[in-house]
Formats: C-alpha cells, structure tokens, sequence
C-alpha cells in the first residue's frame, strides 16, 4: 500500500507525464528563467498536493512527471500550472512580454504512467468471472 495515496474516500495511483511548450516553441526557458520556472512549479505543485516526482526544463519545453488525485484531475494541474507560471514569468521577465503574445500554447501532451502493462489489465478483467 506504500505505492498508493488516499484523501477521504478513494485510494489511488495515478501518476502522468506532462509536456508542454511555449507559444511557436520559442527557446525562451533559458538562463534566470529556467530556475524560475522549476522554483514556481514546486510551489503550486506544493499547495495544490501535487507530488512532482521528476521534472525537467528544456529551452522549448517543459517534462513533468507527477502524481496528483483523480478528484482533483490533471487539467486542474494543468491549468494552473500554466496560468500562474505564466503570470509570474512574464511579471518577473519582461522579454517573455515582448517576444510571444503568450507565454504557453492552449495545449499539452499527457500519458498515464505505471501500474501493470495493458494486457494484464484486460486478461484480469476478463477473468473475473473465473475468480
């Protein structure tokens, strides 16, 4: 049970990988802005019960690998995640004002991560009659 968190009244394990870019995939999370952007992440991922297990800036795009409760749902994270990153770095940084409209694009890639491969998954649902 070490693997699974619970709130009140679920149990749960799930754990995604995020990615997202700047507006056109400018190269715009480099120097001062890099450290920023991880600092801010922490935060928010802090106050919103976010566990960031992993997480990576790349000069036009950002891996994140966390954990967060369904009820609370990755699009919530998302969404602030971008919004309050946004707002912050370009307060902080004023060239992210002038060289992109936005800082982030409206979208993101994410795909579930862990747990047993697929075809377990199904053999195991498929069986349960057989239990």
């Amino acid at each position: 049970m070490k693997d699974f968190k619970s709130n009140k009244n679920i149990v749960y394990s799930c754990k995604y990988h995020v990615v997202w870019c700047p507006k056109y995939r400018r190269p715009v999370l480099v120097n001062e802005v890099e450290p920023r952007l991880k600092e801010l992440l922490y935060q928010i991922a802090k106050e919103i019960q976010v566990e960031i297990i992993e997480l990576e800036v790349m000069p036009d795009h950002v891996h994140v690998l966390l954990e967060c409760d369904p009820q609370f749902g990755i699009h919530k994270v998302m969404k602030r995640f971008k919004g309050t990153t946004s707002r912050y770095l370009r307060q902080e940084f004023p060239h992210l004002k002038s060289r992109i409209p936005t800082l982030w694009t409206n979208s993101y890639f994410v795909s579930t991560v862990g747990g047993a491969p697929l075809e377990v998954i199904k053999q195991y649902v498929a069986n349960q009659k057989e239990v």
